[in-house]
């Protein structure tokens, strides 16, 4: 994968992950036998294992092959709950009780500051950003979606012509509790069930992710505009856990939810008028995700 930072520079890493799934959907066999791990069932078993304490067999082994900081993060709950555990245990785990508690483990206040534009990254991850034209399509990685589709709303998604879709994927390693990217009113979420496809880049040529995907979104109400932030499930467990489901208030950088295992992606949708902060747009173009931190700037 070919990324630019903030400041222009470029590099380019290709994980496990990436190469792994772009083997698996580059062919009508490796499609067919990843299609079970998209049904219900095997969602509920991983997810049951990944929350059970067998689990934190893969915390460490993850830890090393990702070169994850841990220092940067808040210390697991055994370090402080006072159970009966040994040091020796603690230190193992790292203090966490499945490997999902230490998949949606909290990252420590001092490490992601919130920007002064009016819209922030609510997440850590990968950016591609589109301007969206009159007929509401925008491609994605040689797919093309359209903001009817990812809504199931025609008439929501009218309001967004001329707008942008910035698009972050999180891959396996980064941070997956996401914020708010704004100040204003939320409404009530809207959830979509679907097929639960990887949002990983290396399958974009071969599946229409966005289409098939469960998705979770709200409005949020600035007073000048609306902004639309939607959570996108991923492959197998990928569930979206979201704090609030009602109309209220809510301040950008406050916590909104988090992803359980999974890549995963979030979407915001910005309405014509505002302007983006970075060349995401023409990093796109140019085949370059651009790499951001939860809190920094997205767009005024």
């Amino acid at each position: 994968m070919k990324y630019r930072d903030l400041n222009g520079n470029e590099f380019n890493v290709s994980t496990l992950q990436d190469k792994l799934l772009r083997h698996i959907y580059s062919s009508p066999v490796g499609r067919a036998l990843i299609k079970p791990l998209t049904f219900d069932v095997v969602s509920f078993i991983a997810g049951a294992f990944l929350n059970s304490r067998l689990s934190r067999i893969f915390i460490r082994p993850f830890i090393k092959s990702n070169h994850i900081d841990m220092s940067i993060y808040e210390k697991g709950r055994l370090f402080t709950a006072g159970e009966n555990i040994n040091s020796r245990m603690r230190s193992r785990y790292y203090g966490y009780t499945s490997y999902n508690d230490f998949f949606t483990r909290r990252i420590k206040a001092t490490e992601r500051v919130i920007g002064s534009s009016e819209i922030i990254s609510p997440s850590d991850g990968k950016v591609s950003a589109y301007k969206i034209s009159d007929n509401t399509e925008f491609e994605i990685k040689n797919s093309v979606y359209s903001i009817a589709s990812i809504l199931k709303s025609k008439v929501l998604a009218e309001k967004f012509k001329g707008g942008y879709a910035v698009v972050i994927r999180l891959s396996v390693d980064d941070y997956h509790r996401y914020c708010y990217c704004a100040d204003g009113r939320k409404s009530q979420n809207r959830r979509i069930n679907g097929i639960l496809h990887t949002v990983n880049p290396a399958a974009f040529e071969s599946v229409k992710v966005f289409k098939e995907n469960s998705r979770e979104y709200c409005l949020i109400s600035t007073g000048k505009d609306i902004v639309i932030q939607m959570e996108v499930g991923a492959l197998m467990v990928g569930r979206i856990s979201n704090r609030e489901k009602y109309p209220c208030a809510v301040s950008k950088g406050e916590e909104k939810g988090f992803f359980e295992f999974g890549g995963s992606t979030i979407v915001l949708l910005i309405q014509k008028g505002r302007k983006l902060c970075h060349d995401f747009l023409k990093n796109t173009e140019e085949g370059f995700e651009t790499t951001v931190k939860q809190g920094e700037n997205i767009a005024n």
